[in-house]
């Protein structure tokens, strides 16, 4: 079942807000890491590199967290709970350079000088909401 992110707590996800990402470890413990995200009006996206510990905690627990604070009003935030429809690589270069943009400036995520070969492959993770509470 897919839950609807309202129309008054998107541009949490659309940003530039880093938000939490919490997966779990493979000991059960919860792991949470500070991202940048996106929406695509379905999926929260997150995107990362291949090997990471999110990304690994993902292939043994699908189910994940994203939490949303704003930055101006800490008791206005978002919690997205739901389960990663997919990890793909494709897009994932134009994702975190669309992401670069929004929340730093710069046109490329690795910049100007890093020659082609120096990018670590990317992977976005495609997370459907199940449960969505907003408040403030």
């Amino acid at each position: 079942m897919s839950a609807a992110i309202p129309d008054s707590h998107k541009d949490l996800l659309e940003g530039p807000v880093v938000v939490s990402f919490v997966t779990m470890m493979p000991d059960g413990q919860p792991q949470a890491t500070p991202v940048w995200c996106a929406y695509d009006g379905t999926h929260v996206l997150i995107n990362t590199a291949p090997g990471r510990q999110k990304e690994e905690n993902i292939r043994d627990e699908p189910r994940v967290t994203v939490l949303a604070i704003d930055p101006e009003n800490p008791y206005r935030y978002l919690e997205v709970r739901g389960e990663v429809d997919e990890m793909t690589q494709e897009g994932a270069d134009q994702l975190i350079d669309d992401l670069a943009r929004l929340y730093t400036g710069q046109e490329k995520y690795y910049g100007g000088a890093a020659p082609e070969s120096a990018r670590e492959p990317r992977v976005t993770i495609k997370i459907k909401p199940e449960r969505v509470i907003a408040r403030g």
